[in-house]
């Protein structure tokens, strides 16, 4: 017996999914002071020919904003294999691309009010900062959905964070790829990254990772853990036992690392949540120059 189409149906795709339900072929969320403008936002980029998002329909009787529902598979974290095809990942890049370039154009409301978690690097456009594969899917269209935090920030900022999830650039064991360099390497060729810009991100990653894990830890810290702990512990799939720091002889804190950025365990700093870098050493390790000259070629 098939489901009754009027009944709400609870998603689990997402990042945060409580209270998002389907209603035949809309989505209902809960709706915020952003929801105006991020719909202005997805409106214009529908406008713009962008097809990757979904189409805001307004708010309905219990004050939930209203958004067409994408068909398909959220890759993450048991179909990552969809991602694992270089073609795939060429595909993600263009998406994010055509993205950035629609929302270049926009122009927020005058009284738009943003949903800002984590402040970015730069006020350059209104991006969705937080492209990875638990929000997209993958289907006739490739569309990234729970854009609930979209804000001011940059092209290199959102990119950043997308490379952390579609790469992956993680260091739990399931996660490292070997091929992360050429991975990444994939990911800037299709969006068309010139050398400036490629030089400008790879120092980058672990600031934006670095502003994740803080954001994780304040949230948790604050009362706010059983929605962000779920983060963690869920869609980012984290082992929580990489938070145990360990002191090399020469005093450093160190944690496992993408080999390509570096030698493992060399220029890191740990992190209280995420096993990246809390800092960057004054001057880049050779591993981190190395990667910006592979990503150059």
């Amino acid at each position: 017996m098939s489901p009754d189409p009027a009944q709400p149906e609870p998603l689990k795709g997402g990042n945060v999914s409580d209270g998002v339900v389907r209603v035949g072929d809309t989505v209902r969320r809960p709706a915020g002071a952003h929801t105006p403008a991020v719909h202005a936002l997805l409106r214009h980029l529908r406008d713009a020919g962008f097809d990757g998002a979904p189409r805001p329909l307004g708010i309905d009787e219990q004050g939930r904003e209203v958004l067409t529902f994408a068909a398909g598979v959220v890759p993450w974290p048991d179909r990552f294999d969809l991602l694992a095809p270089d073609a795939a990942l060429v595909r993600v890049a263009q998406v994010i691309r055509r993205l950035h370039d629609a929302a270049a154009s926009f122009r927020p409301p005058p009284d738009a009010q943003w949903q800002v978690l984590i402040p970015a690097d730069r006020n350059e456009l209104i991006v969705h900062h937080d492209l990875a594969p638990w929000n997209l899917v993958a289907g006739d269209r490739w569309v990234f959905i729970d854009w609930d935090t979209a804000a001011p920030g940059s092209r290199l900022w959102d990119i950043s964070y997308a490379l952390h999830g579609f790469v992956p650039l993680m260091a739990q064991r399931e996660w490292r790829r070997r091929a992360a360099g050429h991975r990444m390497r994939v990911f800037v060729d299709a969006y068309g990254l010139d050398g400036a810009q490629r030089r400008e991100l790879v120092p980058l990653l672990a600031p934006r990772a670095r502003a994740m894990d803080d954001f994780l830890a304040t949230s948790a810290e604050g009362g706010d853990g059983s929605r962000w702990v779920g983060v963690l512990a869920g869609v980012h799939s984290l082992d929580l036992r990489l938070d145990t720091p360990t002191r090399p002889p020469h005093g450093r804190e160190t944690t496992a690392f993408p080999t390509w950025l570096g030698r493992e365990g060399s220029c890191v700093r740990k992190s209280r949540i995420f096993p990246y870098t809390r800092s960057l050493p004054a001057q880049p390790c050779r591993g981190w120059a190395g990667s910006a000259a592979q990503l150059a070629r």
